[in-house]
């Protein structure tokens, strides 16, 4: 920790002598929180600054940066250390994916290379934000670097963020910027009425309610749970803490009397993260929901937007988020109903479907973190989504806490697995993503499945 924190403190000092950064950020909610994090902080020291937010680093944005005075790469870069040297500017890497190659000029800030796990311990945000607390008083920021780190799930194998994101939240919280607590594993407890919080869970899915309704009413009518205020459907956070437990405590009974295995049963309970700043009843009170939204941005070409709301932007911007958020549910439900219908391969040591262009590329990889629990779905299996992109197709691949504890490392299976028929691949050991050319589809699995094969043996 401390040596990390020395890294963090030697790039705030060169960004410090700067007086333009160029800001390049990855477009995901952690990445959007970065690019956020890192303005606000130069802001603050009155340097000038640009934001630019790209799906990847390739030879476009390497030739755009050259330019540059400086430049910051936020929750990505750690992937192309071999192209660093050769840029020009002042490069600092604030990333937590697993780093492949080397450079002998770049600042790089990444867990990985501190004993930490990029996946679970620190964010992309987490890392920028380390950077930012290095540049001044920039506690209050914290949040979005909490926002980054349940945006990348950090927070799901353990049921609470670990690690560095402790450190982290441990200042939010002294400031009184988030508030923790344990309660229900779901969905939308800020906007969404409470049969509906339930009726959408999937994450995990709840056998005989998840996308039930009426299964949902009639549950929450038996508790003697009243449902409507004056008229209005109640949200969760309107119940009173004996009404949670009473649900809480009858969720898990009829889980288990299902037959859930009972560590996903408890995976209905971990800590929520709520932002205090933020107005209570809005998607932005809740850490889930605000990362949700800033997705709602990115994966739609409204990157800009969604840092503009980070910025603190609650007008034109966040209206236009909320729009964009409302047509994200949409397009993952029909998503989700697509992979319902079409189902899912089998093969020896993972399971895939091929969406085409019935999935956008931007969400297939949401896609196939929500399949983990389908009928028909292996939860011992990685699960892999392709869809069609400009560049060939897009793979996103999507494993569990108890397969990585098996040694599965899906950022050096998909790059590998990529690297054989031409394209590119990287990420984290339970996440990670590659992009092949068109027409290689049946090879890249076959190597996948032959390299996560390898490592689970």
């Amino acid at each position: 920790m401390e040596q990390l924190l020395k890294r963090a403190q030697e790039c705030a000092q060169a960004l410090e002598k700067q007086d333009e950064v160029l800001i390049v950020s990855h477009v995901d909610a952690d990445g959007l929180a970065s690019a956020a994090i890192i303005g606000c902080a130069l802001e603050r020291i009155e340097k000038g600054y640009e934001i630019k937010i790209v799906k990847k680093l390739d030879p476009s944005v390497f030739h755009e940066v050259s330019s540059a005075e400086a430049v910051i790469f936020t929750d990505l870069g750690s992937g192309s250390l071999d192209l660093m040297d050769d840029l020009g500017p002042l490069c600092v890497i604030a990333d937590h994916h697993q780093p492949a190659g080397s450079s002998d000029t770049a600042l790089h800030l990444n867990p990985h290379l501190f004993g930490f796990n990029g996946a679970t311990d620190l964010s992309g945000a987490g890392a920028t934000y380390l950077i930012a607390r290095a540049l001044g008083q920039n506690a209050q920021l914290s949040d979005l670097a909490v926002v980054g780190a349940v945006g990348d799930l950090q927070h799901v194998r353990e049921g609470r963020l670990c690690g560095v994101n402790r450190l982290i939240l441990d200042e939010a919280e002294k400031h009184s910027i988030v508030a923790v607590e344990k309660d229900l594993q779901a969905f939308g407890k800020q906007t969404r009425p409470i049969h509906k919080l339930l009726e959408y869970s999937s994450n995990p899915y709840i056998p005989g309610f998840t996308g039930n309704s009426e299964q949902i009413l009639g549950f929450l009518t038996s508790l003697n749970v009243k449902l409507q205020e004056e008229g209005k459907w109640k949200k969760w956070i309107d119940l009173s803490s004996v009404e949670r437990r009473t649900i809480v405590s009858a969720l898990i009974q009829r889980c288990l009397a299902q037959g859930m295995p009972p560590e996903i049963t408890q995976s209905l309970i971990g800590e929520v993260y709520t932002l205090l700043k933020e107005e209570r009843g809005t998607a932005l009170r809740d850490a889930s929901e605000y990362s949700t939204l800033l997705n709602a941005t990115a994966r739609y070409g409204f990157e800009k937007i969604g840092v503009a709301v980070c910025m603190g932007d609650r007008e034109s911007s966040y209206r236009k988020a909320n729009e964009l958020l409302l047509m994200h549910r949409e397009n993952l439900v029909r998503g989700l109903n697509y992979v319902k219908q079409t189902g899912v391969t089998t093969l020896s040591n993972l399971q895939y479907f091929h969406a085409g262009d019935n999935i956008l590329e931007t969400i297939v990889g949401i896609i196939a973190g929500m399949c983990k629990n389908l009928d028909g779905v292996n939860r011992h299996l990685p699960i892999i989504g392709l869809a069609n992109c400009d560049e060939g197709v897009k793979a996103s691949a999507r494993g569990t806490a108890t397969l990585v504890k098996r040694r599965l490392n899906l950022a050096r299976a998909m790059s590998d697995a990529a690297n054989t028929v031409g394209g590119v691949g990287g990420g984290h050991d339970i996440a990670a993503g590659a992009t092949i050319p068109e027409g290689t589809e049946i090879e890249f699995l076959k190597q996948l499945d032959q390299l996560v094969g390898l490592q689970l043996s």
